[in-house]
């Protein structure tokens, strides 16, 4: 896609833009290009206008994300500062597509707007966790979301309600290589004493059960009907498995490690391997919660 003319923007378009310094995990190859639209009306036109043949992917803080080695063919969209803020309607808040969870639940809480105190705890950006149906602390986005309004491949702006989004655990129905640009989440009645608190709850647990000081990429896996994920790899004997500079964390076993320079090769083989060991010892296969993108070095 190098040699393709490419629409003009009023936002910023880099080509061979390398991706390991946006995700958490710091591997990781190159975005062939990396999109950073101005506004709403800037990623319209170029998607509208972008060859149809042109794959494309929204980015937000890399959280919960490996990007393999050989990067990602196509087109990374990035939403910035202009695509990150967050207002109180009412009790309903109306969020960027690329605010933090911690914007949106401190947002609230000066608002007096309690409920979605959960958001404070998933790393991740609005449109992110609106496409895969977030949670933490026993609530999901499905919990509190009224509707969200995209950008579609084709660059059609749509408005999609929680039912047309079609969620079940950790999944949405949402079109491949469409961008979530804002959601308008509703919340409840509660004194900002009370949301602070919950808060603070939510961040003290995190901080003592989960490496959030490391190179990581969230939780790995998706917890099987009937069971907790990080239990079955501790069972299988997983906890602090290395693959080169990949590890399963010590700490929760959930959690997978770049400890030095992994490659994103390296953490994946050692996901795989988990999994194999899981399935052998427990009979359940583990899905990847982490979203794996880009080809093979």
């Amino acid at each position: 896609m190098a040699t393709l003319t490419l629409p003009r923007v009023a936002g910023k378009l880099t080509p061979n833009a390398p991706l390991a310094p946006l995700v958490w995990f710091k591997a990781g190859g190159a975005a062939e290009w990396l999109f950073e639209p101005a506004d709403v009306e800037d990623l319209v036109g170029f998607l509208r206008e972008l060859d149809p043949r042109v794959p494309v992917m929204g980015l937000g803080l890399g959280s919960n994300m490996i990007v393999r080695d050989g990067g990602v063919p196509g087109v990374v969209v990035r939403l910035g500062k202009a695509f990150a803020k967050v207002s109180a309607e009412g009790l309903r808040l109306r969020c960027g597509g690329g605010a933090s969870g911690i914007l949106v639940s401190s947002t609230a809480r000066d608002a007096g707007i309690g409920g979605v105190e959960f958001l404070r705890s998933i790393p991740g950006t609005v449109g992110g966790f609106v496409r895969m149906n977030g949670g933490a602390y026993g609530r999901e986005v499905k919990d509190v979301l009224i509707e969200a309004d995209v950008v579609l491949r084709s660059g059609e702006a749509r408005t999609l309600s929680r039912d047309d989004l079609g969620y079940s655990y950790r999944h949405s129905a949402l079109p491949e290589g469409a961008i979530v640009v804002s959601a308008l989440f509703e919340g409840r009645v509660a004194a900002p004493a009370a949301v602070q608190a919950e808060m603070d709850r939510i961040a003290a647990e995190r901080e003592a059960a989960q490496p959030l000081r490391s190179k990581t990429g969230g939780s790995t896996f998706k917890n099987p009907p009937g069971h907790k994920a990080w239990a079955l790899v501790d069972e299988a004997g997983c906890r602090g498995l290395r693959r080169g500079d990949a590890q399963v964390s010590e700490k929760h076993t959930n959690f997978l490690l770049n400890i030095g320079a992994a490659t994103s090769a390296d953490i994946e083989a050692l996901g795989e391997e988990v999994r194999a060991r899981v399935l052998a010892k427990s009979g359940v296969t583990l899905e990847w919660e982490i979203q794996r993108v880009g080809v093979m070095a």
